[in-house]
């Protein structure tokens, strides 16, 4: 059979399965057996268990529990509206005003939690009803919320850069550090956006009422220390050589479970509810991984990736012109998949076109983020949107709308930081000197 049937044969075997109801990690396992078993000469059963367990038994994928971890230990703490008590003095002398709380929230709240569902659904908690009783409009509140969630897949720690990390072979370390300056430069758009608007729509936004002394916003901002260290003892640790980024983790979840404890919020049923939940999403992106990597390890038997970039070679596809083919994949892909799903479920076969193309996989790493957190505001499988419509009642459909301006930002991002490499490379190269 040749290449091209091959490939539509497995394309077609992954679509039939994941839509007869089989969990992706299981769906990606059963299609590399599929391919490993008809189109190779290695047994397909060795290969598999010997595969995941390899996997499984990574080192490097430890930092990824904890991470999600400490993540759900914030999650149950009175961080969130702590962190609204301290922002919102420093807000009200913007355009847009609260409105910004939404980008600085999620900013903060990003650099100590690797989800975006987790971030989107954290500040906003905390920030919708608040918006809501002072008159903003729903719109840009629900809108800003939903794309500056985002910035939990982009600031690090973040677990899809783990991920990455994983499947490409790059340096975790390494990609926490590039995600630093392009995550400032999309809370910084998104910002942007908010004054943008607020000039255009003055009668939309509610009057400011007292003014706060600077004596009154420095008090406020005593609120932030708690997140503030966290920060500083996770990311500084990595940033500084001092920690690994597991090592640093382990730091987080510490730091996570001190912070509770002083917030009165950490008892037993709290602390058994964020193990629980910890574990759980970390099976399930767990078990992709190991599925991912047969598939991966299938791929390579077959030929089809190398195949792939050969065929994509003869195209003559200019380094920008393959980056905008595989951004309109990814989008498209978004549609279907959620975000880990995508990067482990491509990057066997995407991978090598990209280096072969002559493109950093460090840099390309941050485009695969920002790409993947479009996919996170795009219907029908938008993680975000269905945060947002659980904890607003609004229809997929209405968030995505109100959704889009922040989402043609990302675009931009994606854009400025294909003219300006060394947003993403001048922090890591500086590290590595």
């Amino acid at each position: 059979m040749s290449d091209l049937g091959v490939t539509f044969l497995l394309i077609a075997a992954l679509f039939v399965i994941l839509g007869s109801g089989v969990w992706i990690g299981l769906t990606l396992s059963g299609v590399a057996w599929i391919g490993m078993q008809l189109f190779s000469s290695r047994p397909a059963g060795d290969a598999m268990a010997v595969t995941i367990w390899g996997s499984a038994s990574s080192w490097t994928l430890t930092a990824l529990p904890l991470f999600v971890w400490m993540g759900e230990i914030l999650f149950r703490t009175r961080l969130s509206q702590d962190m609204f008590r301290g922002l919102a003095p420093w807000m009200q002398a913007l355009p847009g005003r609260l409105l910004h709380v939404n980008v600085a929230g999620c900013a903060i709240f990003a650099a100590v939690s690797g989800s975006s569902a987790a971030t989107c659904a954290t500040i906003g908690k905390m920030s919708l009803p608040e918006l809501r009783s002072r008159g903003y409009p729903e719109g840009i509140s629900i809108g800003s919320l939903a794309g500056a969630g985002t910035l939990g897949l982009l600031i690090p720690p973040s677990i899809i850069m783990i991920v990455y990390g994983v499947a490409a072979e790059v340096s975790i370390a390494q990609l926490f550090i590039a995600g630093v300056l392009p995550g400032i430069l999309l809370a910084a758009l998104f910002s942007g956006y908010l004054m943008v608007w607020a000039w255009r729509n003055p009668a939309l936004v509610p009057p400011s009422g007292d003014t706060p002394s600077l004596a009154d916003k420095l008090r406020a901002s005593r609120h932030l220390l708690p997140v503030i260290g966290l920060i500083t003892a996770v990311l500084g640790s990595i940033y500084t050589g001092i920690a690994t980024a597991t090592e640093a983790a382990a730091v987080g979840v510490l730091g996570a479970l001190v912070i509770s404890a002083a917030q009165g919020s950490l008892n037993w049923a709290t602390f058994k509810a964020s193990l629980l939940g910890g574990t759980r999403l970390y099976c399930m992106i767990a078990l992709i991984l190991a599925g991912a990597a047969f598939l991966t390890l299938s791929m390579g038997y077959i030929g089809l990736p190398r195949h792939l970039a050969e065929w994509i070679a003869t195209l003559g596809l200019t380094q920008w012109q393959l980056l905008l083919a595989l951004a309109v994949f990814y989008i498209l892909l978004g549609c279907f998949l959620d975000g880990i799903s995508m990067v482990v479920l491509t990057m066997g076969v995407v991978l090598p076109t990209v280096q072969k193309a002559g493109i950093d996989p460090l840099w390309f790493g941050i485009f695969v983020v920002l790409v993947v957190e479009m996919a996170q505001i795009t219907p029908p499988v938008g993680f975000n949107l269905f945060v947002l419509q659980g904890m607003t009642g609004k229809e997929i459909g209405w968030i995505a709308r109100v959704t889009l301006p922040f989402f043609l930002l990302m675009i931009a991002a994606v854009v400025i930081i294909w003219l300006v490499p060394d947003l993403v490379t001048a922090l890591p190269e500086r590290m590595r000197g």
